[in-house]
């Protein structure tokens, strides 16, 4: 009765939890910042993300996972246990049971430490899912249906892709490239192209105000300040959306890509209702402008982006906490 139980999407840049009955509860950056001195934990969430690119030589503000997998074991558990106290309040009698989000094409050792930093974090049981199915939960999507849905999660660090019937995964591919790697290329360009030095914050900001996957008619601008090269002052230039697009080429083309590779996996019957209903998209990435577009022009099949995109697999993962036993099939281990 007493049993209490939350769902994290544990993403690269971004941790959400959801409570049943109270929704979503925290949306907070995956940031923490260690003392180097002593490997104290000083922040984490929010404040951690304000001190990126800000610190001074005795703390490191970093994301402890990379890729949508776990790169830094004691850093990842020191977030999760802040977090589930947050989300239980200071005090409680009852350890919670804690079900995960994790990219499809994780490793079964990559899977094992998501579930032992859950466990060492406080939780009494962990339960990992992949993030395909719980996005495509989120996303009001019937997959316990005899017929196929395709979906695609594009996150921090991953791009998901999968073809889901009966509530299993029939075709899947994921992706290495996300937010931090279309913000690591705005950055690149930008140094190449202006000679100017951003950092990860502003690139993302670029990405967000004037980003689009496709050239637009109209271009949109945005004054950016960064460091001259040359001269190591502080610049202030002009960067348009068609600077962005040129710079995140080769991103897009990979994921473009590996959608193909997943349609081409599909069996016909199920090629067939995909095309019926289209592809839907999830995932904080999904929201770069004319990007559903270019997936529905390159493949021929409709792409539609969902609605609430970022919460899309937190909700999915709240709802498969809660009918544990419905969604059985999809739940990887315990």
């Amino acid at each position: 009765m007493f049993q209490k139980k939350i769902g994290i999407d544990l993403g690269t840049t971004t941790v959400l939890v959801y409570a049943p009955k109270r929704g979503i509860i925290i949306h907070e950056p995956s940031v923490v910042a260690v003392s180097v001195i002593d490997n104290k934990v000083l922040a984490v969430g929010k404040e951690a993300k304000d001190m990126l690119g800000r610190t001074p030589d005795t703390i490191v503000a970093r994301r402890p996972l990379k890729d949508g997998v776990i790169a830094d074991y004691r850093t990842t558990e020191a977030m999760l246990r802040y977090f589930i106290n947050k989300a239980l309040g200071g005090f409680r009698l009852f350890r919670p049971e804690v079900m995960v989000a994790v990219p499809g094409g994780i490793t079964s050792t990559e899977r094992r430490a998501v579930i032992d930093a859950t466990l060492s974090a406080g939780a009494k049981a962990a339960y990992v899912i992949p993030e395909p199915i719980v996005a495509a939960i989120g996303a009001n999507i019937p997959i316990g249906s005899p017929s196929g849905h395709m979906i695609i999660d594009i996150g921090g660090g991953t791009a998901e892709m999968a073809v889901i019937s009966l509530g299993g995964i029939v075709a899947s591919a994921s992706i290495r490239i996300g937010g931090v790697k279309i913000d690591a290329a705005i950055m690149e360009y930008i140094r190449r192209k202006y000679g100017l030095a951003i950092g990860e914050r502003t690139s993302e900001q670029i990405k967000i105000d004037i980003g689009a996957a496709m050239y637009m008619p109209e271009k949109l601008t945005m004054e950016v300040r960064g460091r001259d090269m040359i001269s190591g002052l502080p610049k202030i230039i002009t960067v348009t959306s068609d600077d962005v697009t040129a710079a995140i080429q080769n991103e897009l083309e990979g994921i473009i890509a590996t959608v193909k590779e997943v349609l081409h996996k599909t069996p016909p019957e199920l090629a067939a209702d995909v095309m019926d209903k289209g592809i839907v998209m999830s995932g904080g990435s999904s929201q770069l402008r004319m990007l559903d577009r270019l997936i529905a022009e390159a493949t021929g099949v409709p792409t539609f982006v969902a609605e609430d995109t970022q919460q899309c697999v937190v909700k999915g993962t709240g709802i498969a906490l809660e009918n544990l036993e419905a969604y059985k099939r999809s739940i990887f281990t315990r």
